[in-house]
């Protein structure tokens, strides 16, 4: 089970926590890699998800001790936008440039959550598609594969991956499943469910900016998950929120 009590750091701004979340999230997978051979991550996206994986090509050029093989790495999502391939508004194609093209991840170990034009004409359909990817790279009678560790941002209403305040997510156990009508655009998308996200080891969630300073501290006094997403995430080894000073502004050991 999870230490029911999260991992909180705290660094200075932005930029500093986009540098120490990377060399973190180097360690962890040369770690895990130096004991199954294989590691595997679940990205985001947003400006700080994006500013993450491009500190973690950044580390991954340097000597230092810790080194990834990415030819062994497992990429996930947490959730997508269903739009065109070629949309900026993709969480791929921002990690792609961000990242994976930059580090040579082989395009089998890459598994997109599918666009609007490959194929699929409903979000359901992709969603369908995505778990059964999931499934296939599971242990039997796994709905999804190890996850090493599980990237998330929050916004500023204490949404994670596509799952919103009061939406129809938050109370959905299936491990992947569509969303319409999102409050934030593009409005349709194709997510992980809690069930998916809690069955990581180890969540990260990675918060920057005094607008999600309430949400950061409600989440972390243990707000209802229905009106706060944010709260209900949680990994089976550890949980550790990431913040900048801002983020964590209004936590009570703050100032």
């Amino acid at each position: 089970m999870s230490d029911p009590t999260p991992d909180v750091v705290v660094e200075p701004d932005a930029e500093h926590l986009a540098r120490a979340v990377a060399e973190a999230l180097v360690a962890r997978l040369a770690a895990a890699q130096a004991v199954r051979g294989t590691a595997s991550v679940v990205l985001t996206g947003g400006g700080m998800g994006t500013a993450v994986l491009e500190q973690v090509a950044d580390v991954a050029a340097e000597p230092v001790r810790e080194t990834v093989d990415w030819t062994a790495v497992e990429v996930w999502w947490g959730d997508e936008r269903f739009v065109p391939a070629d949309s900026d508004d993709r969480n791929e194609k921002g990690a792609r440039q961000a990242l994976l093209d930059r580090v040579g991840v082989p395009p089998e170990r890459v598994h997109a959550m599918p666009p609007s034009d490959a194929g699929f004409a409903e979000p359901e359909d992709a969603a369908a598609w995505y778990a059964g990817q999931l499934a296939g790279a599971a242990q039997p009678g796994e709905d999804v594969p190890r996850f090493d560790v599980l990237l998330l941002g929050l916004g500023p209403e204490g949404h994670v991956a596509s799952i919103f305040p009061a939406s129809p997510a938050v109370r959905d156990e299936r491990p992947v499943f569509a969303v319409r009508d999102c409050p934030k655009p593009p409005p349709t998308r194709v997510s992980l469910g809690f069930s998916a996200i809690n069955a990581a080891d180890e969540v990260w969630l990675v918060v920057s900016g005094d607008e999600k300073a309430p949400a950061v501290a409600e989440a972390l006094a243990g707000a209802d998950p229905v009106q706060l997403p944010g709260a209900g995430v949680h990994g089976t080894r550890a949980t550790r929120w990431l913040l900048d000073r801002a983020a964590a502004g209004a936590l009570p050991a703050a100032g």
